[in-house]
Order: C-alpha cells, then sequence, then structure tokens
C-alpha cells in the first residue's frame, strides 16, 4: 500500500504549481477517501 500512496502523492503535488493548488488537490483526496469509506459503510 504504502508504494501506491508515495508515487501518488507525488505525482499530486507535482502537477500543482501554487501553494493554493496543492490544498485544493489534497481536499479532493481527502472528499475521495471520505466518500469511499461512506459507500463502504452502506454496504456493510
Amino acid at each position: 500500500m504504502k508504494r501506491l500512496i508515495l508515487p501518488l502523492l507525488l505525482l499530486t503535488l507535482g502537477a500543482c504549481a501554487t501553494v493554493d493548488g496543492a490544498g485544493q488537490d489534497l481536499s479532493k483526496a481527502g472528499d475521495f477517501v471520505s466518500d469511499s469509506a461512506r459507500s463502504v459503510q452502506q454496504k456493510l
């Protein structure tokens, strides 16, 4: 799992040109994780 997180994090941070852009990217990633967690909870 750690092997996947680091490259994705580097690509995400490398893709944004500003601190604001990094914050938006991280926020979107957090939203994705939250939505995925809700989906799994509903299936249980």
